[in-house]
């Protein structure tokens, strides 16, 4: 009989023409492996504010910016710069700009900002929020597309209207709102200068008076007014006699004050306006104006 045959024996690998192809092809792959996981970084992203974590291979802030997706554009801030390494656990911020029509005490002018509330776009702008009244409250946010901002400054306007002086700290927008926050009455046919809806910048004198509609002739306006008003009350704009009623440093009545277009009491106006309207009245009763300051007239001729 035949011997039986011996089964072959499995080819064993290491002996195999291949086996170091494939343990240089494993090597290389481990080792790739190995090298990836030294290159990849931590990175943490701020945009705008909102911060997120990103796993980067990147090697520069502009290529991790690209690998995560963030666009950067023209006014826009990015710190560190986008041309420097990073490396594991670095921290990179972007903010975006954003466009800001501010009209400031009546200017309007355009600007791109990277703040992303009211208040901030503000101190970007070279504004204190304190310092005035702005159009939208501090904390109010600016979004990208970008918004229109008002703002007007706190200024100093001064008041004269009749015996009324006051000084103002206003941010308002009209003359009309700087006479509404003080109270100062507007009766009909009195005249305010500036006018009512002119803008009351820094140093402003906002009169109301009684229109001066009548010239006064140079003649006129040469006599001595002065010694006039001290023979008759010493002077006094406020002066009272209950005899008439008189009012005023030229003692006026009630019906010849309105008669040269006065308006209220005589004596509720300043030094300028009670002269204005004796003026007036010497000119309406010509040769007959002795007879209006009968003990005191002669004064006028010095």
């Amino acid at each position: 009989m035949r011997g039986k045959r011996r089964a072959p024996r499995p080819p064993i690998p290491w002996r195999s023409p291949w086996a170091p192809v494939v343990c240089l092809a494993g090597a290389a792959a481990l080792g790739a492996i190995v090298a990836v996981s030294f290159v990849a970084k931590d990175v943490v992203v701020i945009i705008d504010g909102h911060s997120t974590k990103v796993r980067a291979f990147a090697g520069t802030v502009q290529e991790v910016l690209a690998e995560a997706g963030v666009s950067v554009g023209y006014g826009d801030v990015v710190h560190p710069a986008v041309e420097e390494d990073i490396t594991d656990g670095s921290t990179i911020e972007v903010r975006h700009a954003r466009p800001i029509t501010l009209t400031l005490d009546g200017h309007t002018s355009r600007h791109m900002v990277t703040a992303t509330n009211v208040g901030d776009a503000l101190t970007e702008l070279a504004l204190t929020p304190a310092a005035g009244r702005a159009s939208a409250p501090p904390d109010d946010a600016v979004p990208l597309s970008g918004m229109r901002l008002t703002f007007y400054t706190r200024r100093k306007v001064y008041v004269v209207a009749g015996t009324t002086r006051l000084t103002s700290r206003t941010t308002a927008r009209t003359v009309r709102e700087v006479l509404r926050q003080n109270r100062v009455p507007l009766r009909r046919g009195l005249v305010v200068t500036p006018p009512l809806d002119s803008f009351p910048k820094d140093g402003t004198v906002i009169t109301v008076a009684p229109p001066h509609t009548i010239p006064i002739r140079p003649d006129v306006m040469a006599l001595d007014w002065q010694a006039l008003a001290q023979c008759m009350a010493n002077g006094d704009p406020q002066a009272y006699n209950p005899d008439g009623p008189y009012y005023g440093m030229y003692q006026f009545s009630l019906p010849v004050w309105e008669a040269t277009g006065g308006m209220g009491l005589p004596s509720s106006w300043p030094v300028e306006e009670q002269t204005y309207r004796a003026q007036v009245l010497y000119q309406q009763v010509g040769d007959r104006w002795r007879s209006q300051w009968p003990t005191c007239g002669d004064r006028l001729s010095g």
